[in-house]
């Protein structure tokens, strides 16, 4: 059993939920309860998407500084890869994912936000990368995934500056998709991937997959991963009826199996 981090589900979305008051701190335990129920949700055929959510005051206001304080070079060199993964896993799962923040989201909590497909802020959110003020860089995937989103002239200004960004800047820049009321970010988070509630899962799958790896490759490899996934999905049992549904009732009315 977890701790720190749970897994809830209803009506088919899997919430994974930060509870380490007052700010989420995200140190060793909740990394690791992190990659673990990344998995679980993963896997689960009752889970169709995932919201990460912090709670409604705070999403995660970064790494537990206390804790990285004491670790020497060679702690951060075993340690290292195993943070990133932690949040590798969050981006790996093979669902619609989507961030709910309140409040703070820095460093690695605006790396765990970073890791989802969406974003879904309060109006009082703050978002930003202030490790360079602790003399670092980010090092859960900041400087990689916060570029390829924003693009690497605002992405190297964030980072370099460690400044928070309002919920209305991150909107503008691409940084969040939808700014709500901060009351409301929860049930729209919810209600951003609920359409994927019952969808044809393999094809929602193989999609998130041929986009996410076709950003990590040249163009024709991108292709060539499209083309193999897009194969692929002629095996599935959603390919039928959605292709059935099609020629014998018109778009939109098929009623998909999730296999």
């Amino acid at each position: 059993m977890t701790e720190l981090v749970r897994l809830e589900v209803e009506a088919g979305i899997g919430t994974i939920r930060l509870d380490r008051p007052p700010m989420n701190a995200l140190n060793v335990q909740v990394q690791e309860e992190l990659r673990e129920l990344a998995a679980e949700a993963g896997s689960r055929r009752d889970v169709s998407a995932v919201v990460v959510y912090g709670g409604e005051k705070v999403f995660a206001a970064g790494a537990d500084i206390k804790e990285m304080q004491t670790m020497s070079y060679t702690d951060m060199v075993d340690r290292s890869a195993a943070l990133q993964s932690a949040f590798t896993a969050i981006a790996r799962i093979p669902k619609p994912t989507v961030a709910a923040i309140t409040g703070y989201a820095l460093g690695g909590g605006c790396e765990l936000a970073l890791a989802c497909d969406f974003r879904v802020a309060g109006e009082n959110a703050k978002l930003g990368q202030p490790e360079v003020l602790l003399g670092v860089i980010p090092g859960a995937g900041g400087t990689q995934r916060l570029a390829r989103l924003v693009g690497p002239a605002r992405a190297k200004e964030i980072i370099f500056s460690g400044r928070f960004v309002p919920a209305d800047e991150a909107l503008r820049i691409g940084l969040v998709d939808e700014v709500v009321d901060a009351a409301e970010v929860y049930a729209a988070a919810r209600r951003r991937v609920e359409p994927y509630v019952g969808g044809p899962a393999y094809a929602i799958r193989a999609a998130k997959e041929a986009v996410d790896r076709g950003l990590e490759v040249d163009l024709e490899t991108g292709l060539e991963i499209e083309r193999m996934q897009f194969a692929g999905l002629f095996a599935t049992r959603d390919r039928e009826i959605g292709m059935t549904s099609f020629v014998e009732q018109g778009p939109g009315k098929a009623k998909f199996e999730g296999r």
